[in-house]
């Protein structure tokens, strides 16, 4: 495993089995291998990642599709004490399929 990247959740897209899947702390988050249940803690482990890294300028890939992930993806990061703020991404940046999150600056 390579230093930018860390296991974050638990699960297999592929598979029954719960296995690891190595995420790189990029700054950017595709969610489309992750089931909706996994994303409270996947959302917590990998916001506090980037900012361990130095990273406060977050993309969260979610999808374009009927909305319920974007919804579920805002609704948690509105309650997330990491998160100074977020929004929806611009046309060059995924659009509506993707989010903005800025992170709190700090020790936490």
């Amino acid at each position: 495993m390579n230093d930018d990247q860390r296991p974050m959740e638990s699960g297999s897209p592929n598979s029954g089995e719960d296995e690891p899947i190595e995420i790189p702390i990029d700054g950017v988050l595709d969610l489309h291998m992750f089931s909706p249940k996994e994303l409270p803690g996947l959302l917590d482990d990998y916001l506090a990642a980037c900012l361990a890294e130095g990273i406060h300028d977050v993309r969260i890939i979610h999808g374009k599709g009927k909305g319920t992930l974007r919804d579920r993806v805002r609704s948690i990061l509105k309650q997330h004490p990491l998160v100074q703020s977020f929004s929806p991404a611009g046309e060059d940046a995924g659009g509506w399929g993707a989010t903005l999150v800025h992170l709190r600056s700090g020790t936490w």
